[in-house]
Protein backbone atom coordinates (compact mmCIF):
# COMPACT_ATOMS: atom_id res chain seq x y z
CA UNK A 1 0.00 0.00 0.00
CA UNK A 2 1.01 3.58 -0.32
CA UNK A 3 2.99 5.36 2.53
CA UNK A 4 0.26 8.31 3.58
CA UNK A 5 2.35 8.73 7.16
CA UNK A 6 5.99 9.76 7.22
CA UNK A 7 7.46 7.00 9.56
CA UNK A 8 10.97 7.98 10.34
CA UNK A 9 14.13 5.47 11.28
CA UNK A 10 14.68 6.01 14.43
CA UNK A 11 10.68 5.43 15.08
CA UNK A 12 11.20 2.24 13.62
CA UNK A 13 14.14 1.23 14.87
CA UNK A 14 12.38 1.22 18.30
CA UNK A 15 9.57 -0.23 17.60
CA UNK A 16 11.66 -3.60 16.17
CA UNK A 17 13.36 -3.49 19.37
CA UNK A 18 9.90 -4.98 20.88
CA UNK A 19 10.42 -7.41 18.41
CA UNK A 20 12.17 -10.88 17.88
CA UNK A 21 13.11 -10.17 14.38
CA UNK A 22 16.52 -8.90 13.95
CA UNK A 23 18.55 -5.96 14.04
CA UNK A 24 17.18 -3.11 11.69
CA UNK A 25 19.07 -2.62 8.44
CA UNK A 26 16.67 -0.45 6.42
CA UNK A 27 13.01 0.48 5.34
CA UNK A 28 11.36 1.82 2.72
CA UNK A 29 7.76 2.90 1.71
CA UNK A 30 5.76 0.39 -0.34
CA UNK A 31 4.21 2.51 -3.44
CA UNK A 32 1.34 0.86 -4.42
CA UNK A 33 -2.10 1.22 -3.44
CA UNK A 34 -4.21 3.56 -1.65
CA UNK A 35 -5.49 3.26 1.86
CA UNK A 36 -2.61 2.31 4.74
CA UNK A 37 1.11 2.89 4.73
CA UNK A 38 3.16 -0.07 4.64
CA UNK A 39 6.91 0.08 5.14
CA UNK A 40 9.32 -3.00 3.77
CA UNK A 41 11.58 -3.81 6.46
CA UNK A 42 15.13 -5.55 6.03
CA UNK A 43 17.05 -6.68 8.95
CA UNK A 44 18.96 -8.96 10.26
CA UNK A 45 16.69 -12.17 10.19
CA UNK A 46 15.40 -11.51 6.82
CA UNK A 47 12.43 -9.19 4.89
CA UNK A 48 8.57 -7.63 6.79
CA UNK A 49 6.05 -5.77 6.00
CA UNK A 50 4.97 -3.04 8.62
CA UNK A 51 1.30 -1.74 8.29
CA UNK A 52 0.59 1.62 9.70
CA UNK A 53 -3.32 1.89 9.63
CA UNK A 54 -4.44 5.17 8.84
CA UNK A 55 -8.27 4.51 9.16
CA UNK A 56 -8.82 1.60 11.83
CA UNK A 57 -9.17 1.27 15.35
CA UNK A 58 -7.05 -1.39 17.38
CA UNK A 59 -9.94 -3.56 17.63
CA UNK A 60 -10.99 -3.57 14.05
CA UNK A 61 -7.08 -4.25 13.36
CA UNK A 62 -7.15 -6.91 15.98
CA UNK A 63 -10.14 -8.96 14.17
CA UNK A 64 -7.69 -9.33 11.43
CA UNK A 65 -4.73 -10.36 13.53
CA UNK A 66 -7.10 -13.07 15.02
CA UNK A 67 -8.60 -14.40 11.78
CA UNK A 68 -5.17 -14.44 10.14
CA UNK A 69 -4.02 -16.87 13.08
CA UNK A 70 -6.91 -19.11 12.14
CA UNK A 71 -6.05 -18.99 8.64
CA UNK A 72 -2.41 -19.67 9.21
CA UNK A 73 -3.29 -22.29 11.71
CA UNK A 74 -4.93 -23.82 8.54
CA UNK A 75 -3.03 -23.59 6.66
CA UNK A 76 -4.50 -21.16 4.29
CA UNK A 77 -1.95 -18.93 1.75
CA UNK A 78 -1.77 -15.68 3.59
CA UNK A 79 0.76 -13.82 5.93
CA UNK A 80 1.31 -14.14 9.26
CA UNK A 81 1.45 -11.27 12.31
CA UNK A 82 4.33 -11.04 14.30
CA UNK A 83 3.53 -10.77 18.11
CA UNK A 84 5.77 -8.12 20.19
CA UNK A 85 7.78 -9.73 23.03
CA UNK A 86 4.90 -9.32 24.97
CA UNK A 87 2.40 -11.42 22.85
CA UNK A 88 1.13 -8.22 21.30
CA UNK A 89 0.25 -8.20 17.64
CA UNK A 90 -1.01 -5.03 17.29
CA UNK A 91 1.12 -1.49 18.28
CA UNK A 92 0.44 1.89 18.81
CA UNK A 93 2.37 4.58 16.93
CA UNK A 94 0.87 8.44 17.28
CA UNK A 95 -2.48 7.23 18.54
CA UNK A 96 -3.10 4.52 15.22
CA UNK A 97 -2.08 1.02 15.46
CA UNK A 98 0.25 -1.10 13.21
CA UNK A 99 1.23 -4.83 12.36
CA UNK A 100 4.53 -6.42 11.22
CA UNK A 101 3.81 -8.79 8.87
CA UNK A 102 5.41 -11.42 7.11
CA UNK A 103 6.93 -10.59 4.00
CA UNK A 104 5.50 -12.82 1.41
CA UNK A 105 7.08 -13.30 -2.30
CA UNK A 106 5.57 -12.97 -5.36
CA UNK A 107 4.29 -10.70 -7.93
CA UNK A 108 0.55 -8.64 -8.91
CA UNK A 109 -0.86 -9.93 -11.86
CA UNK A 110 -3.72 -7.06 -13.46
CA UNK A 111 -4.31 -9.54 -16.27
CA UNK A 112 -4.31 -12.92 -14.77
CA UNK A 113 -4.85 -15.82 -17.22
CA UNK A 114 -7.50 -18.27 -17.01
CA UNK A 115 -5.67 -20.97 -15.19
CA UNK A 116 -4.31 -18.04 -12.68
CA UNK A 117 -8.08 -17.07 -12.26
CA UNK A 118 -9.57 -20.50 -11.39
CA UNK A 119 -6.72 -20.45 -8.88
CA UNK A 120 -8.15 -17.59 -7.03
CA UNK A 121 -11.12 -18.53 -7.12
CA UNK A 122 -10.39 -21.63 -5.86
CA UNK A 123 -8.77 -19.86 -3.17
CA UNK A 124 -11.96 -17.78 -2.11
CA UNK A 125 -14.23 -20.59 -2.19
CA UNK A 126 -11.55 -22.28 0.58
CA UNK A 127 -11.71 -18.90 2.71
CA UNK A 128 -15.44 -19.47 2.81
CA UNK A 129 -15.30 -22.94 3.81
CA UNK A 130 -12.96 -22.31 6.55
CA UNK A 131 -14.46 -19.06 7.80
CA UNK A 132 -18.26 -20.14 8.09
CA UNK A 133 -17.15 -21.99 11.26
CA UNK A 134 -14.80 -19.23 12.36
CA UNK A 135 -15.98 -17.27 15.58
CA UNK A 136 -13.77 -14.05 16.98
CA UNK A 137 -14.21 -11.96 19.63
CA UNK A 138 -13.43 -8.91 17.90
CA UNK A 139 -16.22 -9.53 15.09
CA UNK A 140 -18.58 -7.06 16.66
CA UNK A 141 -15.74 -4.30 15.45
CA UNK A 142 -15.97 -5.30 11.57
CA UNK A 143 -18.33 -3.45 9.44
CA UNK A 144 -20.78 -6.65 9.13
CA UNK A 145 -21.83 -6.15 5.42
CA UNK A 146 -25.45 -6.05 5.65
CA UNK A 147 -28.53 -3.91 4.71
CA UNK A 148 -28.65 -1.78 8.29
CA UNK A 149 -24.46 -1.17 8.10
CA UNK A 150 -24.83 -0.26 4.61
CA UNK A 151 -27.92 2.20 5.44
CA UNK A 152 -26.20 3.77 8.63
CA UNK A 153 -22.89 4.08 6.48
CA UNK A 154 -24.68 5.73 3.61
CA UNK A 155 -26.19 8.20 6.02
CA UNK A 156 -23.11 9.54 7.69
CA UNK A 157 -21.59 9.90 4.04
CA UNK A 158 -24.62 12.13 2.89
CA UNK A 159 -24.72 14.37 5.82
CA UNK A 160 -21.02 14.71 5.47
CA UNK A 161 -21.19 15.63 2.17
CA UNK A 162 -23.98 17.73 2.76
CA UNK A 163 -25.41 18.74 -0.74
CA UNK A 164 -29.24 18.39 -2.00
CA UNK A 165 -27.42 15.79 -4.74
CA UNK A 166 -25.87 13.82 -1.49
CA UNK A 167 -29.37 13.36 -0.13
CA UNK A 168 -30.98 12.92 -3.76
CA UNK A 169 -28.49 10.11 -3.75
CA UNK A 170 -29.38 9.30 -0.66
CA UNK A 171 -33.22 8.57 -0.98
CA UNK A 172 -32.64 6.67 -4.09
CA UNK A 173 -30.05 4.61 -2.10
CA UNK A 174 -32.50 3.87 0.83
CA UNK A 175 -35.24 2.59 -1.60
CA UNK A 176 -32.95 0.28 -3.95
CA UNK A 177 -31.90 -1.05 -0.02
CA UNK A 178 -35.46 -2.08 0.63
CA UNK A 179 -35.89 -3.56 -2.45
CA UNK A 180 -32.99 -6.47 -0.95
CA UNK A 181 -33.99 -9.90 0.08
CA UNK A 182 -31.40 -11.10 2.43
CA UNK A 183 -33.16 -14.11 4.47
CA UNK A 184 -31.68 -14.96 7.64
CA UNK A 185 -31.09 -18.81 6.57
CA UNK A 186 -28.51 -17.56 4.01
CA UNK A 187 -25.23 -18.70 5.49
CA UNK A 188 -22.33 -16.15 6.92
CA UNK A 189 -18.83 -16.55 7.44
CA UNK A 190 -15.62 -13.83 7.19
CA UNK A 191 -15.31 -12.27 3.73
CA UNK A 192 -11.74 -10.86 2.49
CA UNK A 193 -13.65 -7.96 0.34
CA UNK A 194 -11.21 -6.62 -1.75
CA UNK A 195 -9.96 -8.88 -4.27
CA UNK A 196 -7.90 -5.86 -6.23
CA UNK A 197 -5.29 -7.12 -8.45
CA UNK A 198 -2.94 -5.96 -5.75
CA UNK A 199 -3.90 -8.10 -2.62
CA UNK A 200 -3.28 -11.61 -5.10
CA UNK A 201 0.26 -12.40 -5.10
CA UNK A 202 1.51 -15.15 -7.82
CA UNK A 203 5.01 -16.83 -8.02
CA UNK A 204 5.88 -18.45 -11.11
CA UNK A 205 2.65 -18.15 -12.11
CA UNK A 206 1.45 -19.88 -9.49
CA UNK A 207 -1.09 -18.55 -6.69
CA UNK A 208 0.65 -18.17 -3.66
CA UNK A 209 -0.86 -15.93 -1.40
CA UNK A 210 -4.07 -13.52 -0.46
CA UNK A 211 -2.90 -10.38 1.44
CA UNK A 212 -4.82 -7.41 3.00
CA UNK A 213 -6.98 -8.68 5.32
CA UNK A 214 -8.13 -5.21 6.99
CA UNK A 215 -11.46 -4.90 5.04
CA UNK A 216 -12.45 -8.20 5.77
CA UNK A 217 -15.59 -8.73 7.49
CA UNK A 218 -18.16 -10.77 8.81
CA UNK A 219 -21.37 -10.73 5.56
CA UNK A 220 -23.22 -13.22 4.21
CA UNK A 221 -20.24 -15.79 2.01
CA UNK A 222 -21.55 -15.15 -1.16
CA UNK A 223 -20.31 -11.56 -0.85
CA UNK A 224 -16.73 -12.36 -2.06
CA UNK A 225 -18.37 -14.16 -4.96
CA UNK A 226 -20.56 -11.28 -5.76
CA UNK A 227 -17.67 -9.04 -6.51
CA UNK A 228 -15.90 -11.61 -8.69
CA UNK A 229 -18.92 -12.46 -10.42
CA UNK A 230 -19.70 -8.29 -11.11
CA UNK A 231 -20.73 -9.14 -14.38
CA UNK A 232 -19.80 -6.04 -16.18
CA UNK A 233 -18.47 -6.11 -19.57
CA UNK A 234 -14.59 -5.17 -20.09
CA UNK A 235 -15.42 -1.68 -21.36
CA UNK A 236 -18.12 -0.72 -18.85
CA UNK A 237 -16.44 1.35 -16.14
CA UNK A 238 -16.72 4.07 -14.05
CA UNK A 239 -15.26 6.62 -17.04
CA UNK A 240 -17.30 5.00 -20.06
CA UNK A 241 -20.40 3.87 -18.51
CA UNK A 242 -22.22 7.40 -19.56
CA UNK A 243 -21.56 6.42 -23.28
CA UNK A 244 -23.27 2.51 -23.17
CA UNK A 245 -27.22 3.68 -23.96
CA UNK A 246 -29.55 2.54 -21.20
CA UNK A 247 -30.95 -1.00 -21.90
CA UNK A 248 -27.75 -2.08 -24.24
CA UNK A 249 -25.91 -5.28 -22.66
CA UNK A 250 -23.44 -4.60 -19.59
CA UNK A 251 -23.44 -7.54 -18.00
CA UNK A 252 -21.23 -10.63 -19.14
CA UNK A 253 -23.10 -13.73 -17.92
CA UNK A 254 -21.01 -16.57 -19.71
CA UNK A 255 -18.00 -15.02 -17.69
CA UNK A 256 -19.86 -15.32 -14.00
CA UNK A 257 -21.29 -18.42 -14.99
CA UNK A 258 -17.74 -19.67 -15.20
CA UNK A 259 -16.73 -18.10 -12.23
CA UNK A 260 -19.66 -19.65 -10.77
CA UNK A 261 -19.22 -23.00 -11.56
CA UNK A 262 -15.27 -23.23 -10.61
CA UNK A 263 -16.26 -21.73 -7.22
CA UNK A 264 -19.00 -24.58 -6.71
CA UNK A 265 -16.95 -27.08 -7.38
CA UNK A 266 -15.04 -26.24 -4.28
CA UNK A 267 -18.34 -25.19 -2.55
CA UNK A 268 -21.63 -26.07 -3.71
CA UNK A 269 -23.88 -22.91 -3.29
CA UNK A 270 -26.93 -24.08 -1.53
CA UNK A 271 -30.67 -23.37 -3.01
CA UNK A 272 -31.19 -20.32 -1.37
CA UNK A 273 -27.48 -18.64 -2.21
CA UNK A 274 -28.48 -19.66 -5.75
CA UNK A 275 -31.86 -17.68 -5.38
CA UNK A 276 -30.39 -14.50 -3.25
CA UNK A 277 -27.00 -13.86 -5.36
CA UNK A 278 -29.05 -11.47 -7.17
CA UNK A 279 -29.73 -9.20 -3.73
CA UNK A 280 -26.19 -10.06 -2.51
CA UNK A 281 -24.39 -8.86 -5.89
CA UNK A 282 -26.77 -5.52 -5.46
CA UNK A 283 -25.65 -4.93 -1.56
CA UNK A 284 -22.04 -5.36 -2.74
CA UNK A 285 -22.27 -2.79 -5.30
CA UNK A 286 -24.67 -0.42 -2.93
CA UNK A 287 -21.47 -0.68 -0.64
CA UNK A 288 -18.83 0.13 -3.22
CA UNK A 289 -20.91 3.31 -4.15
CA UNK A 290 -20.83 4.40 -0.20
CA UNK A 291 -16.95 4.41 -0.70
CA UNK A 292 -17.66 6.79 -4.05
CA UNK A 293 -21.03 8.42 -2.56
CA UNK A 294 -19.47 12.14 -3.56
CA UNK A 295 -19.06 10.93 -7.45
CA UNK A 296 -21.63 11.44 -9.88
CA UNK A 297 -24.88 13.30 -10.09
CA UNK A 298 -27.94 11.76 -8.29
CA UNK A 299 -30.01 11.14 -11.69
CA UNK A 300 -27.34 9.32 -13.08
CA UNK A 301 -24.00 7.76 -11.87
CA UNK A 302 -22.27 4.54 -12.27
CA UNK A 303 -23.31 2.42 -9.62
CA UNK A 304 -26.98 3.35 -10.21
CA UNK A 305 -26.60 2.10 -13.34
CA UNK A 306 -25.71 -1.33 -12.80
CA UNK A 307 -28.01 -1.27 -10.47
CA UNK A 308 -30.96 -0.24 -13.01
CA UNK A 309 -30.06 -3.09 -15.18
CA UNK A 310 -30.06 -5.40 -12.37
CA UNK A 311 -33.73 -4.22 -11.42
CA UNK A 312 -34.40 -4.49 -14.85
CA UNK A 313 -33.03 -7.99 -15.66
CA UNK A 314 -34.76 -9.25 -12.05
CA UNK A 315 -33.82 -11.50 -9.86
CA UNK A 316 -35.52 -14.63 -11.01
CA UNK A 317 -33.95 -14.10 -14.73
CA UNK A 318 -30.51 -12.86 -13.42
CA UNK A 319 -31.01 -16.69 -11.68
CA UNK A 320 -31.72 -18.39 -14.77
CA UNK A 321 -28.77 -17.10 -16.81
CA UNK A 322 -25.78 -17.45 -14.15
CA UNK A 323 -26.96 -21.26 -13.38
CA UNK A 324 -28.25 -22.00 -16.35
Amino acid sequence: MAAHTDIPQTAVVSILANYDLGGYRSSKPILHGTVQTNLLLHTTQGRFVLKYYENRSRNKVLFETDLLRYLNDRHFPCPAAFPNTHGDYVGTYKGKPYVIFEFVEGRHLKHPSATQKRALIRKVAELHNLTRAYQSRYAKYSHCYGIDTCRTLARGKAKAIGTLNAKNKLKWYEGELSKLSLPKSLPKGVCHCDFHFSNVLFTNGKFNALIDFDDANYTFLTFDLAALIDPVVWSFDHNTWPDFKTGEPILDFREARKIISEYMKHRPLRVVEQKHLFDVLKLSILFDCIWRFARGDAEGFFERRKIESLNALGRSEFRNRVFA
